[in-house]
């Protein structure tokens, strides 16, 4: 198992905070971003793929889900960390999974072994 340096208790900013170089959410995050960064990534990018595929707006997935379409969207930027009970209205909404789970750690072992070091 991996021992993350951030596993102390703190309070994680946003995930789009962490960003070292690109345009959210085609990004690499910093060397010190918490895993919490690289959850709030992936989710964006599978949130912004189900919408796609639902051919819904924000509005009418903000209404099925019983959350804010303004919520969705800062999901989608990475300007919120989110909650367990909105990924499961939204989930349940979509009828899709969006919670990356472990995969959304990938992009972080992925710029450990190209040896990247943006940002720094």
């Amino acid at each position: 198992m991996e021992v993350w340096e951030d596993s102390q208790v703190r309070s994680d900013d946003v995930p789009e905070a962490y960003v070292a170089d690109g345009t959210w959410p085609n990004v690499t995050l910093r060397e010190d971003a918490p895993v919490s960064a690289y959850y709030g990534l992936a989710l964006a990018r599978r949130l912004a793929y189900a919408i796609a595929a639902s051919d819904t707006s924000l509005r009418g997935l903000g209404e099925r889900a019983g959350v804010s379409h303004t919520t969705i969207s800062r999901l989608l930027a990475g300007r919120v960390l989110v909650d367990i009970g909105t990924v499961a209205r939204i989930e349940a909404a979509l009828g899709a999974e969006i919670w990356p789970g472990l995969g959304a750690l990938a992009n972080k072992r992925k710029d450990a072994e190209s040896g990247d070091d943006k940002g720094n």
